[in-house]
């Protein structure tokens, strides 16, 4: 796949202070992701894999570098334009799910639609065909308590799915899961990117799983991006 740069990532820093101690999260850190890669990340405890994804998603800003998406710099945007990028051009998934426990499965899914505007009916259709492209379709009036963690987590990726990002980033989303379990999730995610045509970022300490699925691997330690290494050709 010839190289577009859909995300440009160019010397970026994060430091945060904590009293009188500033803490180095990121340092300099620079990359590139084509449109349609799968990138893993991967790094020890502390290497800045996290603050590295809150970046890319717009949850936090950086203190000094460059984040690009499609041209567009968006680690100058303000806090309403960033809002509006977060919801629209990326979905994100986390580690604990994040799901509303009171919530049914149906309604975490349709949840941002809500945000977006989407009238509830076609809220529902949404959501619930997501739910079905996810295996869950079953499952739609079940609340989290109801399902497994590897359940769970699709009814996360679903709800991610909901606005129909370019950009997926996935934040350690197998890090509650079995290695069976993890192993569906990320098979998941790769047959959804080929499917939808999503650009996926997830980082994980687990290696050898990203390796099984990822284009690109991207290796962080201390903040640093410290070696980059194509593991096959990008769709």
């Amino acid at each position: 796949m010839d190289g577009d740069g859909f995300i440009q990532v160019q010397d970026l820093t994060k430091v945060y202070s904590l009293g009188s101690v500033e803490v180095v999260a990121l340092r300099n850190a620079t990359l590139s992701v084509d449109r349609g890669q799968f990138v893993g990340v991967t790094g020890t405890s502390g290497s800045g894999k996290s603050t590295l994804m809150n970046l890319l998603g717009g949850l936090d800003t950086p203190s000094s570098g460059s984040i690009r998406v499609d041209g567009r710099r968006i680690s100058d945007l303000s806090k309403a334009e960033l809002a509006l990028f977060r919801r629209h051009t990326v979905g994100m998934i986390f580690q604990s799910f994040n799901l509303v426990a009171s919530y049914s499965a149906l309604e975490n899914v349709a949840f941002p639609l809500l945000f977006a505007g989407v009238a509830k009916k076609e809220r529902a259709r949404r959501a619930a065909e997501l739910l079905n492209l996810v295996d869950l379709g079953a499952r739609l009036n079940h609340r989290p308590t109801e399902l497994s963690g590897g359940e769970q987590q699709r009814v996360a990726i679903a709800r991610a799915l909901a606005n129909q990002p370019q950009i997926l980033l996935a934040d350690e989303p197998t890090g509650n899961l079995d290695s069976k379990t993890s192993e569906q999730i990320v098979r998941l995610l790769a047959n959804l990117r080929a499917e939808r045509r999503l650009t996926i970022v997830m980082i994980s300490h687990e290696e050898a799983l990203l390796r099984e699925f990822a284009d690109r691997m991207v290796y962080l330690q201390d903040g640093a991006v410290v070696s980059q290494e194509v593991v096959r050709d990008g769709p």
